[in-house]
């Protein structure tokens, strides 16, 4: 997961020349970086593929998505809203708040009412945004990167500011408050978790390459979470600055139970979260959920079912 940055960059697992190749666009953060660690570095076959990364900031690559630019993207689930056409989701890598997301803060004694005021946000197709408007709608939207948002808030560039990646375990040592955490929100409200980014598979692939694929990134994310430490050593190579404990702790927060599999809550969250940016007029129609579930993809790679919402 993640929303609009600077850092960009390519490398790949490069094997013998009759591999097929598949670029992967994932974010420069420390959680998208432990889910692929084991690709990035060779740790696991690739399985007949000749994988490059593709790393850009999350609103880059859902800009990129709109263009069909990637075989294989994260992808913010507000984005997604647009893109079920294009693109299909994997059942695998879902970043997902228990209770926790976005959080919206201010200058200490700032401006009191959200209504009517001016909001950083950290890119137009993020989910933050998304869940901001499904929270207040009226506001005024100010489209800043996200690792300038406190700068906004402090040049009196926006009255709040909406957090995401590193800046929800740092807004308080840095002389922010909170005003709302939209993931705490929208769990009183509808008891359910919230997703928030995603991985998504080009539809023009074949079915066969799609299952493929859709086990080798299983297969790397399992071995991220069977060698954590050194999984978290790299993925801190790409956490601005983070410690270690707190370096932890986000990549905890976001590569969880959900990202191996969504289950029954998680593909109920992402179903609410659809429809309600679909019926609040936030997005364009229904949006189409087959490949959510893990099991429709068998040893075999062939679908033993899907769905549509």
């Amino acid at each position: 997961m993640g929303d609009q940055g600077v850092a960009e960059g390519r490398h790949g697992s490069l094997k013998n020349s009759s591999d097929q190749k598949i670029r992967i666009g994932h974010s420069p953060d420390a959680d998208d970086a432990f889910m692929f660690y084991a690709l990035a570095k060779g740790k696991i076959p690739s399985d007949g593929f000749q994988v490059e990364h593709v790393i850009e900031d999350i609103e880059t690559l859902n800009q990129r998505a709109f263009r069909a630019e990637l075989e294989v993207t994260a992808l913010s689930c507000h984005a997604f809203g647009f893109l079920s056409d294009r693109y299909r989701l994997l059942p695998y890598g879902s970043s997902v708040g228990e209770g926790y997301g976005p959080i919206l803060v201010r200058k200490k004694n700032g401006t009191p009412s959200v209504r009517g005021s001016r909001i950083a946000v950290p890119g137009r197709y993020t989910t933050a945004f998304l869940v901001l408007q499904l929270y207040e709608a009226d506001f005024q939207p100010v489209f800043i990167p996200f690792d300038q948002i406190f700068s906004a808030l402090q040049n009196d560039k926006a009255d709040f500011g909406l957090l995401i990646h590193e800046g929800q375990l740092t807004y308080q040592e840095l002389g922010f408050e909170k005003i709302v955490d939209l993931g705490e929100w929208w769990k009183e409200k509808y008891d359910l978790p919230l997703p928030l980014g995603i991985n998504a598979i080009r539809r023009d692939l074949d079915p066969e390459t799609i299952a493929r694929f859709t086990r080798l990134f299983k297969k790397s994310l399992d071995y991220a979470m069977a060698h954590r430490s050194d999984a978290l050593e790299y993925a801190l190579e790409f956490g601005r600055g983070m410690d270690v404990k707190k370096g932890d702790r986000f990549v905890g927060m976001y590569v969880n139970h959900y990202a191996l599999d969504l289950g029954e809550k998680g593909v109920s969250a992402l179903e609410l979260l659809f429809d309600l940016g679909w019926k609040k007029g936030f997005l364009p129609g229904r949006v189409n959920l087959d490949g959510v579930k893990a099991q429709e993809f068998s040893a075999t790679g062939s679908k033993s079912g899907s769905r549509s919402s």
